[in-house]
Formats: C-alpha cells, structure tokens, sequence
C-alpha cells in the first residue's frame, strides 16, 4: 500500500524545490527526509528525482507522479479544514469542473449566484478538457461540469446535461480595424484579419460555415483555444475577434474594442453536466436558476 508519509516528502521537497527547505517547512532532519522518499523509489523501483550540480529536478516520473500527489493532499487540506470547522460553521464543498474553451466572462457569470447563496459555500473550480472533467464527474470529484456542449454520446458515463442558454456571437476589433473593415458588416470583413477560437470549440465550425454561407473569405491569422488569450490578441490589434453576445458590453470596456456587427445565427449554447437527473447540490441549483433567470433570461 501505497506509504502516504513518504509521498508527502516527495511532495514537499518537489514543490520547495530542496530537501534543505522541506526540512525548514516540515521540521524533519535531512537524512530523515532523503531516507524516506529513497524508500519510496525503492519499494516502486522508479527514480523521482535526479541531482543537477547541487541541484534536485524532478526525473519524468516524478514530473508523472507530481500532479497526483497535488490533488491528493490538495483534497486532503481541504478535507482537515471541514472536520475542524465547527458544526455552525460547516461549509459546503462545491466542486465545479470548467471546459476550457469556455469564455472565462462567462464561466464567472454563472457560478457568481453559488457564492451568494445564505448556505456556506466553498468553490474549488477546475479548468481542464471536457473529457478529464466528465471522468472526473464520473467519480464524483467534482460536482458540476460546465461546458460548451452536452455529454459527449460516445462517453461510457452516466451524466445529465441541461441547457442554461445560448446566444449569438458578436465582433469585436480595435477601432484601427473597425474602421478598414467594419462598414457593411458582415461583408466588409472580406478579407481582414480574424481570430478564431480553437478546433475543440462547438461554435468553431459554425461560425466557419456561416462565413461560407455569406461568401466571406476572411484572413484567419490566428486560433485559440483560450478565449481570454484571443481576445488579448484582439485587444493587441493583431485582427478582429469574436465573444458570445451577452458579454459584449464587458469585452468593449474590458478590452478596449469596438463591437463591429453581430448575428444571431451563430451562437454559442452552454451547459451544466452532473450525475443527478435531478439536481439537489444548491451551488447547482443556483447556477442553472440564475443562468435562466439574468444571464439567459427567455
């Protein structure tokens, strides 16, 4: 069975980056502490780390091993804290996985209402790739899952998507780009530079069709999976981007920018995956009521 201690040396000598600052957090002697995590190797025959000079690095198991000993005392700090807090003061544990191409603007939008709920809530969010999430789901380290699309058909997991909404797509440049191509929208984007969101995003290939669809050949100079990165990018002048609509008064203050058109036939829909058909988490309750009720409201 695996030797949770001697993990736990691992852990902190790779996140102090010494054996002599594990020694100054943990209080332990140096030869405790080499002695422990050389047991470790030697039960598993593996290296975790190799010495550069004076130096400790991390072999590449260690590199492998590292993110599991993260989580596992990360869930650990937060499983100490719940047993120490009083039975007034309990808090409720609310673990929400994000797609990453979700819009950042978007993501904080909808869990806000989970924070002013009169319940203790405490949040651990999560960015990561849809199908990391939902396995996780799976497990149920994590309680939510929010996303641009519905549970995946070809995934073996149990799991329930509800719609919180969709809307249209706006444009946005800076106001040097807005004024070449930013007459005549959408037609006057024949040709300009475009920023577009990544291949793993749903509203990718609909936008591309819709630019078909209005034989407009825009330049694309540029594809991000990270919205907020695109939109930095935009912000730069490097070409003219999109966001979903309902933020677009955020991304023209936040950004500096200028809305240059929109249209409602492409839109971007959002979801919340969780394993319960009907959901009893109130941080779930929140999210998909408020969605409903402000940021999407019919």
């Amino acid at each position: 069975m695996l030797n949770y201690r001697q993990l736990h040396y691992f852990w902190v000598v790779a996140k102090t980056g010494s054996i002599v600052r594990a020694c100054e957090q943990l209080n332990l002697t140096p030869q405790t502490i080499s002695g422990q995590i050389s047991l470790l190797e030697q039960t598993y025959g593996v290296e975790l780390f190799k010495r550069v000079g004076r130096q400790l690095e991390l072999t590449e198991t260690g590199r492998v091993a590292l993110p599991y000993a993260e989580q596992m005392f990360q869930l650990g700090g937060e499983l100490e804290a719940v047993l120490r807090a009083q039975p007034d003061e309990q808090q409720i544990l609310f673990r929400v996985g994000v797609a990453d191409v979700v819009p950042k603007s978007i993501v904080y939008r909808l869990i806000a209402p989970s924070m002013a709920l009169n319940e203790l809530v405490r949040i651990s969010c999560r960015e990561d790739q849809l199908e990391r999430l939902l396995a996780d789901l799976a497990i149920q380290r994590l309680d939510l899952v929010i996303s641009d699309s519905p549970m995946p058909s070809h995934l073996d997991i149990k799991g329930y998507s509800q719609k919180l909404g969709e809307c249209g797509v706006s444009f946005f440049a800076t106001r040097a780009l807005a004024a070449l191509y930013g007459e005549n929208f959408p037609h006057g984007m024949q040709g300009a530079p475009l920023l577009v969101p990544g291949q793993q995003t749903v509203v990718r290939s609909r936008l591309m069709r819709w630019f078909a669809e209005q034989d407009i050949q825009p330049k694309i100079v540029g594809e991000f999976d990270d919205s907020a990165l695109m939109k930095a990018f935009g912000k730069s002048g490097s070409g003219i981007f999109i966001a979903p609509s309902v933020i677009a008064d955020e991304v023209i203050e936040q950004y500096d920018v200028e809305l240059i058109g929109h249209t409602d036939a492409v839109t971007e829909s959002f979801y919340a995956i969780s394993v319960e058909r009907k959901v009893k988490h109130p941080g779930i309750v929140a999210i998909t009521e408020g969605a409903r009720r402000q940021l999407f409201p019919d």
